[in-house]
């Protein structure tokens, strides 16, 4: 189960150790972007860019931004718009 930190209108949720475990959270990720209203913003920590969750949040009309913080530290911004 992933972790989710809500900061108002904005969902936190850090898989790197998930991730860098062999866990692969996308399903997990997707699932609470369904659940959660419209005009939550989503911040997703991966230890790499990661195409296929870009993919599924743009498949649901919405656009992401994805930026390097570190080496092994990537962030996914998006927001649900519908």
């Amino acid at each position: 189960m992933i972790e989710v930190k809500q900061e108002g209108n904005r969902k936190v949720i850090d898989v790197r150790e998930l991730i860098n475990s062999g866990r692969h959270p996308r399903n997990e990720i997707i699932r609470e972007v369904q659940m959660a209203p419209v005009g939550t913003v989503f911040e997703v920590h991966l230890p790499h860019p990661a195409p296929p969750l870009v993919a599924s949040f743009e498949s649901m009309g919405m656009t992401c931004i994805m930026n390097q913080l570190n080496h092994d530290h990537y962030r996914l911004i998006s927001v649900k718009l519908s």
